[in-house]
């Protein structure tokens, strides 16, 4: 029996009708009893075959999405990563785990706020779905993170064959995406009641953070260890120079992975083609803008046309403090809740063309700030996205007569 167990072919066998038996309406925990009994911890690989050799053999996609959150809870813990290859820093794969690690945190955090419902008062219930919307809007920025498995690492996989399990996550995407979304609006409704919010507990926001936390799990026992093992480190290095046009998912990368094999030129990605870009007025190489924008005196951020963020300046003295993060999240959930109205009606103006300029200042920790927001528009007058400035002006304010002698302020002696 032993020779049997330690078989793939018979672990992979009795796996399916396991699963199978889930899909007959047996319950999960004697499908799981049986499962620890028979066959202990099953390799990763083994699982991904199984949930591939079902669709091939006629099991409806649909029923393999269905079934998916019922067989992932029956092999949690029962999958054997003894085999996973160990994972590079800052590679694809550990950025994409230490996103896990933070959407972990705040779905815990969501879930205990929801927890606490039931003892909020009238007087706090504003404060505390104000709360509990900044949350959801973390938890809404796993949309980058799943959009880098659909459009960089299921191509890949697919390229080698493995079409069912990438289908399936896909579907789960977007199940775990339409929850949050109805989360969001639920608690963006006018005149929203504790009873309101609480029947819909069980119904949506407790399942939106479960089906979250699960696909943490499906991709940590099971689709990281198999891309590792499938994809090549050209892949890989395709996947991770893309990264940054999706941006992350509240996460800012603290290394960046360059594999072995690959020289300085291949791994330049700020660099274009002919190696400059040309404007009307002049051209540079993207090395000198990308010194240029980190050198003014000021913090810039660039929100584009559909409202995503793009781009932030890099100087060595920031006022606000960015995150890459940011890169490619909605511009009103960088902001608390309290302020989207005032986001929200810039943007209106700006587009609409009522208005081109939004200047405030602030005093801030014994400083005077200056946040100034434009319309950028194109030669023809059409909106391209607004452009965030902001300086500390304090110095300015305080100077007097004039300096025409030559004087450096940088920290070299």
């Amino acid at each position: 029996m032993s020779e049997l167990i330690n078989n793939s072919k018979y672990r992979k066998e009795q796996l399916k009708q396991l699963i199978l038996k889930l899909h007959e309406g047996e319950s999960a925990e004697s499908v799981r009893k049986e499962l620890i009994e028979s066959l202990k911890n099953i390799p990763y690989g083994e699982v991904v075959e199984v949930e591939q050799e079902l669709m091939q053999e006629g099991l409806p996609e649909e029923e393999v999405l269905k079934l998916c959150d019922v067989h992932g809870s029956v092999l949690e813990g029962n999958v054997d990563l003894s085999g996973a290859k160990t994972i590079p820093e800052g590679h694809p794969v550990d950025v994409f785990q230490h996103e896990n690690v933070e959407l972990r945190k705040v779905a815990e955090q969501a879930k205990q706020q929801l927890n606490q419902l039931p003892d909020v008062s009238e007087e706090d219930f504003k404060n505390y779905v104000l709360n509990l919307e900044s949350l959801f809007n973390q938890l809404m920025d796993v949309d980058k993170h799943y959009q880098r498995k659909e459009y960089l690492v299921f191509p890949y996989l697919e390229k080698n064959e493995i079409t069912g399990p990438p289908k399936v996550m896909w579907g789960k995407h977007d199940e775990i995406r339409d929850q949050l979304k109805a989360c969001i609006g639920i608690l963006k409704t006018p005149g929203l009641k504790p009873e309101d919010l609480f029947d819909s507990l069980e119904l949506l926001f407790y399942v939106a953070i479960q089906g979250l936390v699960d696909m943490i799990q499906k991709e940590e026992e099971i689709l990281f260890p198999m891309a590792m093992d499938v994809l090549t480190t050209e892949d890989w290095w395709n996947i991770h120079k893309q990264t940054l046009e999706y941006g992350f998912a509240l996460y800012d990368p603290k290394a960046d992975w360059k594999p072995e094999g690959f020289t300085e030129e291949e791994t330049e990605s700020d660099i274009n083609s002919d190696g400059n870009i040309q404007l009307s007025s002049g051209s540079f190489s993207a090395a000198e803008i990308k010194a240029i924008l980190n050198s003014v005196p000021f913090d810039m951020t660039f929100v584009d046309k559909n409202d995503k963020v793009k781009y932030f300046t890099q100087g060595k003295e920031r006022i606000f403090a960015r995150s890459r993060s940011i890169i490619n999240r909605d511009v009103r959930l960088c902001h608390p809740p309290g302020s989207t109205h005032i986001v929200e009606k810039i943007l209106e103006d700006f587009k609409s063309g009522k208005a081109s300029h939004a200047p405030f200042w602030i005093q801030m920790k014994g400083k005077f700030i200056k946040i100034e927001y434009y319309a950028l528009r194109d030669e023809q007058g059409e909106y391209m996205g607004t452009l965030e400035v902001s300086q500390d002006l304090t110095e300015n304010r305080n100077l007097e007569g004039e300096r025409r002698i030559l004087s450096y302020t940088d920290d070299k002696e």
